[in-house]
């Protein structure tokens, strides 16, 4: 491959601005002087392997993407979403948010090494009537996913990975951030959920984002807030539909029907069983004509003990250790899925031992330990 200085030089630049590193901060952290990253980045000379290699680590991106103009630059749609939505993320946020498209692009190159097969339904909508968008598209994924009328899916995460969409959960400083929405031009639909917010919250997030990426690809990248606006604008119609799939795709309004009475202790027994919040319930029960709005006043204050919510990538037949260092790793954005898709790549020899430290951000003994926590076996040796 001909190395293109002017290539390298652009992409250093606008990933080290768009990520927020002074060149002080970008010098301290990886270790290559300010004045040799003014070199590199005004292409007067040509980076050695090594420093590519550590620029790549520090700037949340494979090394190729900083080298190949074949390739998309590794912060050409952060830039985008930062440009918009800029004042929404701390320095901290930024480099989260590229790390996460960097594991989507990961885990992209892995399931197509596994033969992971995804299968995505074929959603059509037309005319003005946003709500009803989400509607019929939240019956049509869970017909696909062969869900019947009065059932619900325990593993919300599962679902929307096995229709192709790349989700994962980490804390942002923001949270009035509830998620974001990326279709990356190397991973496809991307969404990144705030672990920040309560578990139950999180699982209408990601469904709420997943609507995008059905029905707003083309706009590349997304932010939801926690506080939409009351004025219906074509984005806050936008933002409705998506939440009527959420909302139809959680609560299947024929299963709400079937159900009777809906009181003060039956909005938390069903809240629990749709593992959502009672307001959520409450909501969907008005919209539906099931309850006035007096009755959904009452029963979104109902609240479910935080104790006895389920997260299903961290089940309780896990020690509370064990449970413990699973959200630790949620936190960091690393998914149950994602690590699992680590291992078997390595376990078929897909993958090096140091690729797999590599993939997953650790050192070898961490990488023992995650093992561990996954029931797998991490060699030794590099």
């Amino acid at each position: 491959m001909s190395i293109d200085l002017r290539v390298i030089s652009e992409r250093l630049k606008k990933s080290r601005g768009t990520l927020g590193y002074s060149f002080s901060e970008a010098s301290s952290a990886c270790g290559i002087t300010v004045e040799r990253l003014l070199e590199l980045e005004n292409g007067i000379s040509k980076p050695t392997g090594d420093e590519i290699l550590i620029l790549a680590s520090l700037y949340n991106c494979e090394f190729l993407q900083l080298i190949d103009r074949n390739l998309p630059g590794p912060s050409d749609l952060t830039d985008i979403l930062f440009r918009r939505h800029g004042e929404s993320f701390s320095q901290n946020d930024r480099r989260a948010i590229q790390q996460f498209i960097l594991l989507c692009q990961r885990e992209s190159e892995l399931e197509q090494a596994l033969g992971v097969r995804k299968s995505k339904p074929m959603v059509k909508w037309s005319g003005g009537f946003y709500k009803k968008h989400g509607a019929d598209a939240a019956q049509i994924v869970r017909k696909h996913l062969n869900y019947s009328d009065n059932s619900v899916g325990r593993d919300i995460y599962s679902d929307f990975r096995a229709i192709g969409v790349h989700i994962f959960r980490r804390k942002l400083s923001n949270d009035e951030v509830s998620g974001v929405y990326i279709n990356d031009p190397v991973a496809g639909h991307c969404v990144l959920v705030n672990y920040n917010e309560d578990v139950y919250r999180q699982r209408f997030s990601v469904s709420h984002e997943v609507a995008h990426s059905i029905f707003d690809s083309a706009e590349d990248v997304m932010v939801t807030y926690e506080m939409a606006s009351s004025r219906y604008s074509r984005k806050d119609l936008v933002e409705i539909r998506a939440n009527s799939f959420a909302s139809n795709y959680l609560m299947p309004p024929q299963m709400l029907r079937s159900i009777s009475p809906w009181n003060t202790d039956s909005v938390q027994y069903w809240a629990q069983k749709f593992r959502v919040s009672t307001a959520a319930l409450a909501k969907a029960l008005k919209d539906e004509g099931i309850v006035t709005s007096a009755q959904a006043d009452l029963l979104k204050k109902v609240r479910i003990p935080k104790s006895e919510k389920i997260d299903p990538e961290a089940p309780d037949n896990l020690t509370d250790l064990q449970r413990h260092r699973r959200l630790e790793l949620l936190e960091t954005g690393l998914s149950d899925y994602y690590v699992s898709l680590c291992c078997n790549a390595y376990e078929r020899q897909l993958i090096s031992t140091h690729r797999l430290a590599e993939l997953l951000d650790a050192s070898l003994q961490e990488l023992i330990e995650i093992g561990k926590l996954f029931g797998r076996t991490i060699k030794h040796g590099i």
